[in-house]
């Protein structure tokens, strides 16, 4: 009895030893080469910032200890390689990695979430090895025989996009799985939000409330609600806009029509180079109820109007002078331009960002 009560006081001594007001991170990199400063940075304010720094030991090891009063998002850098990780107080993490291995795979252990992470890794890093191998073969090919780039382009692309689309397709799997755990943040946040704006807005509904106490989680959730607001089948947010002459326009106005919402700014050389089929598109279908109202980003009011007088674009315009802070880019949360949505009479959303002949088929065959 008075050994196991002696075991019992060495563990409870041990548990009490444990400092919970930090978590520490004892790392070794196999073949550093001639890296030996290892950095620690953490997440604030959606950027990176430099939280500590220290020397690797002839063996390759390190340690770094830090505070985080919630789990957070941490990377380990040494020269051009990165390493992610998630920790909160009272954590002992372990890292180890090879920095000769291309694809960064490494393994993160002493935690749920790091254990989470490891298996995030493993299933991330398999698809993107795959993305890598198609890329060499690709520049072999092509080093090999560069007059036939054209036709090697072609080729590969399919191959290249399949690649990226399972990729994502996995990632929002895994994220919607594991929608308990902190990982699945990060999964989600790794996926490219074009095309996937669903799928985002699935998870912020989908990840549970425990962690939507998470500063950074929660801030996620409160823009995937108002993207949500401005998804295909919703009605559009109701706005009032300076229109280019100084005239109030309220997108109450257009109830009754068709109109498409054209956000884009006369710097913007994508904007510029769809605008003749935007042209095109008003030109043949102005007389079957649909119109156009241009919402530009432009800061400079001159090169606005030039803009519109150079492309021609005769429908209604407005904008807040305020580039992608203004009220309505911000409300419609536009990120990237040209970006439109197409609005039945009704208000409601029911197509985004048509291109082109897209654009024309759609019209063709939803208009009266």
């Amino acid at each position: 009895m008075k050994r196991i009560a002696y075991i019992l006081f060495v563990v409870i001594a041990f548990t009490a030893c444990k400092d919970k007001t930090k978590f520490t991170v004892d790392g070794k990199f196999q073949n550093p080469g001639k890296e030996k400063k290892v950095y620690l940075y953490g997440l604030a304010n959606n950027n990176m910032q430099l939280l500590d720094s220290t020397m690797l030991s002839e063996k390759g090891e390190f340690k770094f200890a830090s505070s985080a009063p919630e789990s957070g998002f941490y990377r380990i850098n040494i020269g051009e390689k990165e390493y992610m990780i998630i920790a909160k107080n009272g954590e002992e993490l372990i890292l180890n990695a090879d920095l000769a291995n291309k694809e960064l795979d490494y393994k993160i252990s002493g935690a749920p979430d790091a254990d989470k992470l490891t298996e995030f890794n493993a299933l991330k890093f398999k698809h993107t090895a795959l993305i890598e191998k198609i890329k060499a073969d690709f520049e072999e090919r092509v080093a090999a025989n560069p007059e036939k780039r054209e036709a090697l382009v072609e080729e590969f692309t399919p191959l290249y996009t399949n690649a990226v689309t399972a990729l994502n397709t996995e990632v929002i799997k895994f994220a919607l799985d594991n929608s308990n755990s902190l990982v699945s943040f990060y999964a989600i946040s790794l996926v490219n939000p074009a095309g996937n704006e669903d799928a985002m807005v699935n998870y912020a509904e989908k990840v549970s409330e425990d962690l939507k106490k998470n500063s950074a989680i929660k801030s996620f959730v409160e823009r995937m609600q108002k993207l949500k607001a401005v998804q295909i089948g919703q009605q559009a947010p109701d706005f009032s806009i300076a229109g280019i002459d100084g005239k109030t326009i309220n997108l109450s106005d257009y109830k009754g029509k068709y109109v498409l919402i054209d956000f884009w700014a006369s710097w913007c050389a994508p904007c510029r180079n769809e605008n003749p089929n935007v042209v095109k598109a008003y030109d043949t279908f102005k007389n079957r109820n649909f119109t156009i109202l241009g919402i530009s980003l432009d800061k400079d009011k001159a090169a606005w109007q030039q803009a519109i007088k150079q492309d021609n674009l005769t429908w209604a315009h407005a904008g807040e002078l305020a580039d992608f802070e203004g009220a309505t880019v911000l409300l419609y949360q536009v990120e990237a331009i040209p970006a439109s949505f197409l609005l039945d009479p009704n208000g409601k959303i029911i197509a985004k960002n048509l291109r082109g002949e897209e654009l024309d088929k759609f019209l063709d065959k939803t208009l009266p």
